[in-house]
This record gives C-alpha cells, structure tokens and sequence, in this order.
C-alpha cells in the first residue's frame, strides 16, 4: 500500500471512529469542542517545535482555525459563567472521546499535518454551532453533524 493510500484510510479511520462515538454518546457540543480544541493545541505544540527545528513553514489552513460564515445577526444569551460550564461537563465521556483520537493517531502513523486537518474540519463544524448558540442548553446539545459526514 503506498504513503497516499495509507494516509487516505488513516483519515477515514479516524473520521468514522469520531463521528460513530460521538453518536453513540450523544456527545454535547461544549464537551466535543473542548476534546478537539486540547488536541489541536497538543498537535500545534509539536507542529511548531518541528517547524522551528526544521524550518518548515506549513499553510494557514493547518496553523490556524478555519473562518466562519455566520451572520452577524446572532443574538446570543449565553451568560453561564465558565465555571459553572465545567462543572456541568462530562469528564469520564470527554476522557472516552479524548482517548479514541489519540489512539487513533497514533495506531494510523497519521501525519501531524494530515491530523491537524482532519480536526480543524471537525473544530470548524463545532465552532460553528458554537457561535449560532442561543442559550446555554445549546451548548449541551449534541454535536449536528451533516449527512455526509
């Protein structure tokens, strides 16, 4: 099996195991959002160690989250305060989900540029949602994700 080809079913690998655990627990979008955010920020940290030892300078839409198409018109009443946000969080779930992505990553060899792009697509979904929230129960509701997906 060539490098394109394994890197193809890496991808998927970990796209199906996400998309069919986070179904399966009915994971709230607060909770899924915060499990991608940590491993960006852990994928990023190695990215730019290896970036800076190497030289390598790889695009935007790796380094950074992608831009959201929202209207402005949103009109949010969230006033939880973040502590009381945390305390409400599923940390045993968050564990669960936190765990299969880094097994996965590891399991699949997968690239750590490949990586970051499979969750940026997954942070943009959730930040998304996350900016069309209206209320606090909202953002404990499951992750929406699309048909194809």
């Amino acid at each position: 099996m060539n490098e394109e080809s394994q890197s193809v079913d890496a991808l998927v690998t970990l796209q199906e195991r996400m998309v069919n655990l986070i179904k399966q627990l009915q994971m709230p979008l607060i909770e899924t959002s915060m499990v991608i955010g940590n491993h960006i920020k852990q994928l990023m940290k190695s990215l730019n160690e290896y970036s800076s030892e190497s030289g390598v300078l790889f695009p935007d839409k790796v380094t950074s989250p992608w831009e959201l198409n929202m209207d402005n018109d949103t009109n949010s009443q969230i006033t939880m305060e973040l502590d009381k946000i945390l305390s409400i969080v599923d940390n045993d779930r968050m564990d669960i989900l936190a765990t299969l992505i880094r097994v996965t990553l590891i399991e699949t060899e997968l690239d750590l540029s490949e990586a970051l792009l499979a969750l940026r697509m997954w942070e943009h979904l959730a930040r998304s949602q996350l900016a069309a929230a209206t209320s606090p129960g909202q953002l404990f509701s499951p992750l929406v994700m699309p048909e194809e997906w």
